[in-house]
């Protein structure tokens, strides 16, 4: 069985970079991290791997995003590649689906696609569903537990709130991990110094069959824009009041009042 791993590399911290002619995050940065969902993607990914299965991780991102992917192998999946071209930049979430999908054409089949809930950066939710719709294939999110897992289906358990619902779903299908659905494992020294010579394999626009279309990536294939992004500013005003509760409640609802919130 196939397994594939969606992953994505984001800011470490909430200190980030904003191209201010483009409006878009700057990525290309030595503070990154693996996104946290994704950990839970992959730990998943490992815990149902049986002797003759290879897990593969993918993601889509500048040539920096690599060290994601290592970290991936040194914690025990199979292969890497990664997306990288500057046409890619500024990709929305459904020009990031796009360029996913054909990566992941291009790539071969896969049993079953694994993506994280959500990233820390956009916290959209939607690249996963997306993929799967563009692939053609059936997918279910928020999921906390697989039952079972054969070479023609899996049965799994999603939380959805209110009830948690058991669902059979046939393979192909893509599955999006809900958060603390398990402890991903540490990166493994061994397997880190094992692969100190392995490299992910590129995928770039040329290598797409569709070359020839590449206004579908990035900022020219992202019906998203955005007209304009930036950090708050920090504000140290603040006013403490010691009275009784009762003096204090009133006084809320002044506040409030004044400032036309209720």
């Amino acid at each position: 069985m196939n397994i594939l791993v969606c992953i994505k590399q984001v800011p470490a911290s909430s200190n980030v970079k904003v191209d201010e002619k483009t409006g878009i995050l700057i990525r290309d940065t030595k503070d990154t991290q693996l996104n946290t969902c994704d950990l839970f993607a992959v730990e998943l990914a490992l815990t149902i791997k049986r002797e003759k299965d290879c897990i593969s991780t993918i993601t889509m991102g500048p040539p920096s995003a690599q060290v994601s992917l290592l970290e991936t192998l040194s914690m025990g999946c199979d292969k890497s590649f990664l997306l990288t071209d500057k046409l890619f930049a500024g990709s929305d979430v459904l020009a990031t689906a796009k360029a996913l999908k054909t990566g992941i054409s291009k790539i071969g089949q896969f049993d079953l696609i694994l993506c994280g809930k959500q990233t820390s950066d956009g916290d959209t939710a939607q690249v996963g569903p997306e993929i799967a719709q563009l692939l053609n294939i059936p997918h279910a999110t928020n999921v906390t537990k697989i039952l079972e897992l054969t070479d023609k289906y899996v049965i799994f358990e999603n939380n959805l709130d209110e009830f948690i619902m058991t669902q059979k779903m046939a393979l192909p299908c893509l599955l999006c991990a809900d958060a603390n659905i398990n402890t991903p494992r540490l990166p493994s020294y061994v397997l880190e110094k094992k692969n100190l010579n392995v490299k992910p394999t590129i995928i770039s626009v040329k290598d797409f069959d569709q070359r020839d279309s590449s206004d579908i990536y990035g900022l020219d294939g992202s019906p998203t824009k955005i007209l304009q992004i930036y950090s708050p500013q920090e504000n140290t005003n603040k006013t403490i009041y010691t009275d009784d509760c009762d003096t204090q409640s009133n006084l809320i609802v002044d506040i409030l009042i004044d400032n036309k919130l209720i």
